[in-house]
């Protein structure tokens, strides 16, 4: 009996505004959906929690553009990216919002919990005051020339060419990114900071313990930030959508009263406040997940994100979680993923450059994406998104291999054996390589998964897809069926068998096929978990004279006009 674990899993919280793109869902959604989907098949107590993240500078420019109130854009762009996971087949526990009240609640009490320590501290800094707005603009309401490279369209926060982040009263000719107007000035102004310069050796004494169970890409990015020292960062925004930020009794704190937290501030706490939410409307307990002394100790913690949220994750959620003083769960693993790229450049969501999550499942069913973005996982470098690619994957590894496997044993069982599993015959040679074949690779797909390498767990489960077709071709059911049916029956009975194993460890990343085959198969929910190799797997997984009936054909392959049609209407291809 193998130990039942308990763990939360988080994934980077999807920013609000609009669709996220194909990169958004492989470097943070889709692997942490993966793994939920195995640890679930292997008994393991699983909790997914994500949320949209709503605060914040975009989010009042996106409303503003469209013509509507911040509240409005968020509810009904909520709406959308729910539906959009949905369609992914994501199996999130729970979906929430940061603008809940949850989280509102609990960003303030951690605010005040910092300041009773000394971490938060007021401090008058100067920032850009556009004349003509009539308000002080955030740094993504700024934009101008990169002091560093010379970009002309750096933000106030980061330079998006150099990636130096930045105050926006670094930028050479700024201007208001809401008007374009120039006729600005800098202004003091007064905000809360987080005295991060205090956790630092807190810090890295909790990177260098919890830095063992991350990738290497995790821990570099930590430590840089640690090594150039962690400096005191602005909390509060002169914003009017976001958490009020109020005093100790709750109501508004004086002088504060139109500004609200940064963004980058309440979004990590969104994780609890999710789990909060979920709690209460399933009646579980979150303080399992969360607290160290209600038991969170027995929790493993995995955060799934793309590269540009680590520093956050490492160094900045931390401060708040350790300098809180309270006995707050933190990540145990985090596994963070580079880039996808789009034919040279990053797919943007800003630039609406690449594919959206919306529109690719208009062009064909998930399963199709899922299993290309997880077979190329940008896990040791950028991976490059083609249309090219993304054909040749689909109708190679589902199509050729899994779609013609499965489709050529269930129509031959059905054609021959009255499309009941055959009873017959006795195993050879050809049986003994694939039972070795089985052992060895799911034993190699289970570790992959265990260690988070989600490529490699795909590349192995396509090597057994290809073994089984291999079988095929040794054992020859269709050829001994003229002179020996027994023969044929044993070939028939594993290519059944293994149909139905192969669907099996296929359900984490390509849920809805392998549901038809298991479907078909007539294979009941409680017997789809995760396979324990045994010798009895290649011929007696399924019981013997129990009836299947081939599924429809699985994956229709994709035409080199399509993948034209494709490419003129989202680009791509030469430039």
């Amino acid at each position: 009996m193998t130990h039942t674990r308990r763990i939360l899993i988080t994934s980077a919280l999807p920013y609000i505004n609009g669709v996220k793109h194909l990169g958004n869902l492989a470097g943070s959604m889709l692997p942490a959906d993966v793994y939920a989907r195995v640890m679930r098949l292997k008994g393991h107590e699983v909790t997914y929690i994500c949320a949209t993240d709503e605060h914040g500078t975009p989010a009042e420019l996106a409303a503003q553009a469209a013509g509507q109130t911040v509240q409005q854009y968020c509810d009904e762009q909520y709406e959308i990216q729910r539906q959009a996971g949905e369609g992914f087949l994501l199996s999130y526990d729970w979906f929430g919002r940061t603008s809940r009240p949850a989280n509102h609640k609990l960003t303030q009490h951690f605010a005040q919990q910092l300041e009773k320590n000394g971490l938060i501290e007021s401090q008058t800094s100067k920032q850009v005051y556009a004349v003509d707005d009539g308000r002080f603009l955030p740094d993504r309401y700024v934009e101008g020339t990169c002091p560093h490279c010379g970009y002309e369209k750096a933000r106030g926060d980061q330079c998006d060419n150099c990636g130096r982040l930045l105050d926006p009263t670094d930028l050479k000719n700024p201007y208001s990114a809401v008007t374009g107007s120039r006729n600005i000035e800098v202004r003091d102004t007064e905000h809360l900071y987080l005295q991060q310069t205090g956790m630092q050796d807190t810090i890295r004494a909790w990177v260098n313990e919890k830095g063992k169970a991350w990738p290497s890409l995790a821990v570099s990015i930590a430590n840089k930030w640690l090594d150039e020292g962690l400096i005191a960062r602005s909390i509060t925004r002169d914003l009017s959508w976001g958490v009020k930020v109020t005093s100790a009794d709750g109501s508004p704190r004086p002088g504060f009263e139109n500004k609200v937290f940064y963004v980058w501030f309440d979004a990590p706490i969104g994780y609890i406040s999710a789990t909060q939410e979920w709690a209460e409307a399933t009646g579980n307990d979150w303080e399992k997940l969360w607290k160290r002394d209600k038991g969170a100790d027995k929790t493993e913690y995995v955060q799934f994100m793309g590269k540009d949220n680590v520093a956050f994750h490492t160094v900045s959620f931390p401060v708040t979680l350790l300098g809180s003083g309270e006995p707050w769960k933190t990540v145990d693993k985090l596994k963070a993923f580079n880039w996808v790229t789009w034919y040279g450049g990053k797919f943007s969501t800003s630039s609406k450059r690449g594919v959206f999550m919306d529109q690719a499942l208009s062009l064909l069913p998930a399963d199709y994406w899922r299993w290309y973005l997880i077979a190329n996982a940008p896990e040791g470098s950028d991976a490059a998104f083609t249309w090219e690619g993304f054909q040749a994957a689909v109708n190679s590894d589902l199509a050729n291999v899994l779609g013609n496997f499965v489709n050529r044993i269930t129509k031959y069982c059905a054609s021959k054996f009255d499309g009941k599993i055959p009873e017959s015959g006795t195993p050879g040679e050809a049986e003994a390589w694939m039972a070795n074949e089985l052992s060895t690779r799911l034993k190699a797909i289970d570790e992959y998964y265990e260690a988070m390498e989600f490529r490699k767990a795909a590349a192995e489960t396509r090597a057994l897809w290809a073994a089984g077709n291999e079988y095929l071709t040794k054992a020859e059911p269709w050829v001994k069926y003229k002179s020996d049916v027994d023969g044929a029956a044993v070939g028939v009975r594993a290519g059944i068998n293994l149909a139905a194993i192969f669907a099996i460890v296929a359900q984490p990343i390509i849920p809805d096929a392998a549901r038809k085959v298991l479907d078909a198969l007539g294979i009941p929910e409680g017997n789809r978990r995760w396979p324990t190799w045994n010798d009895e797997n290649l011929m007696d997984a399924m019981p013997r004279g129990a009836p299947i009936t081939p599924p429809e054909v699985l994956f229709q392959k994709i035409e080199d006009a399509q993948v034209a049609e494709w490419t003129e209407r989202f680009g791509g291809g030469k430039e």
